[in-house]
């Protein structure tokens, strides 16, 4: 921060610098020009014409200490030259260069000069031309008196500006920079007190900050800390809950896959009947760690965010067809209709809800009785029904028949339900299960499931 201000500040400081510089030299020659002018006055009225009438001629009797008095002292020295009427040398340094520039304007100042730089032995020099009209008793004419000067002492000038100048600049970039350290160092004082507090928890420590004596700024940060702490707690007890719960019910069917290992060592039960109830042990095993495997994928699936949309009615006919060899076993009568409606979800977790509420139904459901499965549109929603003849549910069960593990019938892992609603919560639907009352007794069982329809979702 202190480099990102200081350096927009550095370079202003160089660029200003470097203007006045060229303003301090332009404001020395305006004051200096102006002696430049005085001097070369002051050689014009030491002037005189001599000489035969019709050809006068132009004398200057002045010597060099005549320009003393405008020299501004040791560092500077002035020259001089007078050119006669026809351009010829009157007095002056020999060397310096005549003028044969155009009339000046009368601008600036109340007489016919012009100032122009130059170099003259060798060194930078500021010359004054001023044309000087002469007049005596034989004659007239036009002077031109050149007066140049070293820049030494405007150099000087120019400088001494500059330097005071940027030494108070500098103060002010010093001054800048302690005023920002101080400023960030106190501003962020709260970040490191909340970097601090964060650093000093203990391992697995996912409880919310405290927003008490954070500055009101910081709140939006402590907040979205705080939802992703409570993110990662949810998905830290999401894991610790899977891995108690597959501890706990995998133990059953490995304890009792020993048994049935030990009494056929044993001979207790023929080789065949023992590979058979083996057989069984083993696919319950399976069929438990697939569906446990399948509620710990929900939960990734909810952290993965928004969901394309997918057309729920081809995967419910997909998984229909799926389990048609079951509803033919049993002998259902089945009955499908399913408008086409657009979802927002995944399509392996839609697969697995509709699998699992058909699976249910085809398992509770009287062999010969009827199945119906529809899907339709109802406002905002999509609505899946899984209707059959089964015996229904009473009111306990009802209660507890969606948490992990409680199963309604005997042989079921009771996951089926709990993949169910945690699918349909990560959706943002919901499921219910209603008894399906005919003349006073309980006909069936419905299952339905509400979604947000894709075009809902979306607006």
């Amino acid at each position: 921060m202190l480099l990102g201000i200081l350096s927009p500040v550095l370079a202003f400081v160089l660029v200003n610098g470097a203007i006045l510089y060229r303003q301090a030299l332009a404001a020395a020659d305006t004051a200096y020009d102006r002696s430049l002018l005085a001097s070369a006055k002051s050689i014009g009225e030491l002037l005189t014409v001599e000489g035969d009438p019709g050809a006068p001629r132009l004398r200057a009797s002045l010597p060099y200490a005549a320009l003393e008095p405008f020299e501004a002292d040791n560092r500077s020295r002035m020259f001089f030259r007078v050119s006669g009427f026809d351009g010829e040398l009157v007095s002056g340094f020999e060397d310096l260069p005549a003028w044969r520039g155009p009339l000046p304007d009368q601008r600036d100042y109340a007489a016919l000069v012009h100032f122009h730089d130059g170099s003259f032995r060798g060194e930078p020099v500021r010359v004054g031309v001023l044309l000087q009209p002469v007049s005596g008793a034989v004659g007239q004419g036009m002077a031109t008196i050149q007066v140049a000067e070293t820049l030494e002492l405007r150099q000087t000038l120019a400088r001494q500006l500059l330097v005071d100048t940027l030494w108070r600049q500098s103060v002010l970039v010093v001054l800048i920079a302690v005023v920002v350290v101080f400023v960030v160092n106190r501003a962020t004082q709260p970040v490191r007190a909340l970097s601090a507090q964060i650093e000093a928890r203990p391992e697995g420590d996912l409880h919310p900050l405290e927003r008490t004596g954070a500055p009101r700024e910081l709140w939006p940060m402590i907040d979205a800390t705080n939802a992703l702490m409570a993110r990662l707690s949810q998905l830290v007890e999401h894991q610790k809950r899977f891995v108690r719960d597959a501890a706990h019910q995998l133990r059953t069917p490995l304890a009792v896959l020993k048994a049935q290992q030990q009494s056929a060592l044993r001979g207790d039960v023929g080789p065949t009947e023992a590979l058979r109830e083996m057989g069984q042990t083993v696919a319950r095993a399976t069929e438990l760690a697939n569906q446990m495997l399948a509620l710990a994928k929900v939960e990734q699936l909810r952290q993965q965010g928004d969901a394309s949309a997918l057309d729920w009615s081809a995967i419910v006919r997909a998984v229909a067809l799926d389990l048609s060899a079951l509803i033919g076993e049993r002998r259902l009568e089945f009955s499908l209709v399913a408008a086409q409606l657009a979802v927002r979800g995944h399509d392996w977790a839609l697969r697995e809800l509709t699998r699992n509420l058909l699976h249910n139904a085809i398992r509770h459901a009287p062999a010969g009785g009827a199945l119906n499965l529809s899907l339709r549109a109802e406002g905002s929603h999509a609505v899946l029904t899984v209707a059959d003849d089964g015996p229904g549910i009473d009111a306990d069960q009802r209660a507890r028949l969606f948490q992990p593990f409680a199963s309604s019938s005997p042989g079921g892992s009771g996951l089926g339900l709990a993949i169910c609603r945690e699918i349909v919560d990560s959706l943002g639907g919901s499921i219910a299960l209603d008894n399906r009352v005919r003349d006073g007794h309980i006909a069936g069982l419905d299952a339905i499931v509400r979604l947000p329809l894709a075009s809902a979702s979306k607006a």
